[in-house]
């Protein structure tokens, strides 16, 4: 029987509709592979990142040329003195504007910009655009007429701003929100410095806090997309022309290890100043949207002595290392740029210390080689590769991550020779500031603030879960001015483990364990003696707020197993009882949730 022309085309239509509906099932397929998901939004996140690195540095960098008559595609800090006098008012103008957008925020009544690491410690990457705004343009204006701060708070501002608001209009969870806001800060370090790897490694030590293997493909793709949109349009990367080095010695490791603990102690001195130039700022008796302006003044100043103090120091840094100054020139340069650094974040600039303490690391560097050569020339310490590992260690101290500034220094340089002692050197830094200080320059303002955070580890479920949620409110109290043997008959042995002893209208005087009160041998000078000798730990409490870490590391320091609970150390009222066991159980009840949401369908 002969098949028609009909049965056939009905036939084709059959299978060619059998074809779209696997091609669709394999597409969406794809789109459920969450893996692939995230790795495409990385991209595209790192594609923004790259773009508002080109248009900040493009603008700022023409602010430079109008405002300083610099030849265009010069660098501003490059220049051996200004074109003419009164461009050291330039500053000071910068001032007023950054004091006019701050006067703005204030009367909009708009809250304080959170930072990635803020957002992604507190917020689970939540971040505003308004915030960002006000970040950009305000880094813009500063950088942009000369006061002593870096682009990168903008750079990673804008990156990860977008990618917040790119993962929450798509619902993204939680985790992931994290990952991209990392993938957008990433993202925009790798296209401000040409180097893929050390974004990735800023996203993954400082702006989510933890590396994962999970991570790597997303971080990697938005830091080399970034660096690639970068690179097309022509953004300076970030080399180091070291030369012919001579070999490294193994007598050289240790003055090296000992730079690197040198320039940790200079991290804390620096971002110690920058503090106590910001409270005496405070201290003036006027307004802080003027205050800005005072501080350009002082920039202005100091550029009339070296146009290298403005700006972030990349033209200044790049012929530090090509040229070979005197020791007083390098140490008057040191100072002068920490002077205007400081000057400028603590009067009010808005912009970071990343690239100033990569310059005075380098500085640091000269000047600890030009030392060594004085007091022990045998040793044959290079300028330009202590430059390197004073510049790598100082950062880490300042801004932290020793594998981010160690990939820095392999990418920026090309040498893989020196990458093994930058990375100890810089391990030194890291392990001298955070076992005497405890802080990065970012992290060191939030504690400034009240702040509990000191990485960009996800903590808010910490927050949440505080004593007063924790406590049992429903306690028994005895007057500490009861005998004995009135204890004895009015608290049972058995009946509890522990006591607390108040005063008046429930003040908390200490704890009585109930065993040792009955322990006492029954005689008539025991029986008769106030419990109030034998009370412990009357100076420990826990506040109703205090979060699951401080109350643990409370109970570790005092080693008993019940605390009262009081409404606040003034007052000393007694509000509760909390227990070490319920304490550690609900704190591994919700680490466990949050682990498994970080690794939920991967």
């Amino acid at each position: 029987m002969a098949i028609g022309p009909v049965v056939l085309l009905e036939t084709d239509k059959i299978i060619n509709a059998g074809k779209l509906r696997l091609r669709l099932l394999a597409l969406l397929r794809i789109l459920n592979a969450r893996g692939i998901v995230i790795v495409l939004l990385a991209c595209m996140v790192g594609v923004l990142s790259g773009a508002v690195v080109v248009l900040i540095s493009w603008i700022v960098n023409r602010l430079h040329t109008l405002l300083y008559a610099i030849p265009p595609g010069a660098r501003l800090s490059e220049m051996f003195s200004l074109s003419r006098p009164e461009m050291a008012f330039i500053p000071i103008v910068g001032g007023v504007l950054v004091g006019l957008t701050a006067l703005y925020v204030k009367r909009r009544k708009l809250r304080r910009p959170i930072d990635p690491i803020e957002a992604n410690a507190l917020y689970g990457g939540r971040m505003s655009i308004t915030d960002t705004l006000v970040v950009v343009l305000q880094t813009i204006l500063s950088s942009g007429f000369g006061a002593s701060v870096g682009l990168e708070a903008a750079y990673t501002q804008a990156g990860s701003g977008l990618a917040s608001k790119i993962a929450c209009s798509i619902g993204l969870r939680r985790s992931d929100i994290r990952l991209l806001v990392g993938c957008g800060a990433g993202g925009a370090i790798a296209a401000a410095f040409g180097a893929p790897l050390t974004g990735a490694f800023y996203g993954f030590e400082l702006i989510i806090g933890v590396y994962s293997v999970a991570n790597v493909a997303p971080m990697m793709a938005a830091a080399v997309s970034a660096s690639l949109v970068a690179g097309y349009f022509g953004v300076t990367s970030f080399p180091i022309e070291l030369g012919e080095l001579p070999p490294m010695l193994a007598g050289q490791y240790l003055p090296f290890l000992l730079l690197g603990l040198i320039a940790g102690g200079l991290s804390i001195a620096i971002m110690q100043l920058v503090t106590l130039v910001e409270r005496l700022f405070a201290k003036l008796a006027i307004s802080s949207a003027l205050r800005p302006a005072i501080g350009g003044c002082l920039v202005g100043l100091l550029a009339l002595m070296t146009p290298q103090v403005l700006s972030s120091g990349h033209g200044a840094l790049h012929r530090e290392l090509a040229m070979n100054y005197g020791l007083y020139v390098i140490v008057e340069l040191f100072f002068l740029k920490l002077l205007a650094s400081a000057v400028s974040i603590g009067s009010g600039f808005r912009g970071g210390l990343f690239f100033a303490s990569l310059f005075l690391g380098a500085l640091a560097g000269k000047i600890f080689a030009e030392v060594m050569a004085i007091i022990s020339p045998e040793t044959g310490i290079d300028p330009v590769v202590a430059a390197v590992i004073g510049m790598t260690s100082l950062a880490v101290g300042v801004v932290g991550g020793p594998l981010t500034m160690t990939f820095l220094a392999l990418e920026s340089t090309g040498d893989l020779t020196i990458t093994g002692v930058v990375l100890a050197a810089s391990i030194m830094s890291a392990i001298l500031v955070r076992e005497t200080f405890g802080y990065s320059f970012s992290t060191w303002r939030f504690h400034l603030r009240g702040e509990t955070i000191r990485s960009a580890h996800d903590i808010s479920w910490m927050r949440d879960l505080s004593v007063g949620r924790m406590m049992r409110e429903n306690i028994r109290t005895i007057p500490c001015y009861m005998t004995v043997a009135q204890f004895r008959e009015e608290v049972p042995l058995g009946s509890v483990q522990r006591i607390i002893a108040v005063e008046g209208d429930k003040k908390y005087v200490g704890m009585l364990i109930v065993a040792e009160v009955h322990a006492l041998r029954p005689d008539p000078s025991n029986d008769e003696r106030p419990v109030s000798e034998l009370i412990k730990y009357r100076d420990i409490m826990l506040l109703p707020t205090m979060n699951v870490k401080v109350a643990a590391e409370m109970f570790a320091k005092t080693g008993s197993e019940e605390l009262a609970v009081v409404d606040d150390y003034n007052s000393r009222k007694v509000c509760g009882l909390l227990t070490e066991g319920y304490l550690l159980r609900r704190y591994a009840e919700e680490l466990d949730k949050v682990r498994k949401d970080i690794a939920g369908e991967r």
